[in-house]
């Protein structure tokens, strides 16, 4: 099995999955890097799977839809509506695809009804389609969820094993990294990775995906109860609590004016 990052508009990565023969593809904002990397590599488009409602995650539905193999399937979330007819899903179903067991979690909060799809059998190691939950050491804007919810869903995500593979929908980690220094400024593995990525994208390669090892190291989100990024927090805003929800939101918040 491989595992394709391909790049959309400016910053996306819609997902490809492949045996060799037969292929998914991971909310794709646009068909034609699909259809592409699919002609290229002489596969079959046999699912789509979809984490979220956004434009730039279904915009290329209806075109590939088209183009899908007998009987092959789109799947989405329950409660967001689709451009396309979907099998609706919610946290705690499962099904297979490609023949690797896919289950779905609930992950509300950069939209209300946003899933994401864990494939713990992959060889190698497992996989998380996470959409724009979670960001290689960032999380997704709340438009529509509370940071409660987004709280629940990252801690839902930090649960799984520490070597999957972290698989987010936009190549936001250098600016993602450039916050995420100023609030753990000594923390060293941040700079470690940042030097990294910068080297990566010198060369125009992906810095995904990442790891939820290495997320757990670098990520504030993902650490809103150790106390440096709790007092980072409270010093940009001093109404934020002890409580890891009061400190992610105030995270978010910082993140959002951040420039």
């Amino acid at each position: 099995m491989e595992l394709v990052a391909l790049p959309a508009f400016n910053d996306n990565y819609i997902w490809l999955l492949h045996n060799g023969r037969q292929a998914l593809v991971v909310d794709p904002g646009e068909a034609a890097p699909v259809t592409q990397a699919l002609q290229a590599r002489g596969l079959q488009l046999q699912g789509i799977l979809v984490t979220h409602h956004h434009g730039d995650h279904v915009g290329g539905l209806q075109e590939l839809t088209g183009i899908l193999a007998p009987a092959a399937r789109v799947w989405g979330p329950a409660h967001e509506k689709m451009p396309v007819p979907i099998v609706p899903l919610n946290g705690g179903d499962h099904f297979e695809c490609l023949g690797q067991r896919i289950e779905v979690l609930d992950v509300p909060g950069h939209t209300a009804g946003h899933i994401a799809f864990y494939l713990p059998s992959m060889p190698g190691s497992p996989v998380l389609f996470c959409g724009d939950t979670l960001f290689s050491a960032g999380c997704g804007r709340l438009f529509e969820g509370t940071a409660a919810q987004m709280y629940h869903s990252l801690s839902q995500l930090a649960a799984l094993p520490g070597d999957t593979r972290v698989c987010c929908a936009h190549e936001y980690t250098l600016s993602n990294l450039r916050f995420a220094r100023t609030v753990e400024p000594d923390n060293e593995a941040i700079v470690r990775h940042e030097a990294w990525c910068q080297a990566m994208r010198a060369q125009h390669q992906p810095t995904l995906p990442s790891t939820l090892s290495l997320e757990l190291q670098i990520n504030p989100f993902l650490r809103c109860g150790h106390a440096p990024v709790r007092h980072a927090a409270q010093r940009f805003d001093p109404q934020v609590g002890a409580d890891p929800v009061s400190v992610l939101a105030g995270l978010r918040q910082w993140k959002n004016e951040f420039r």
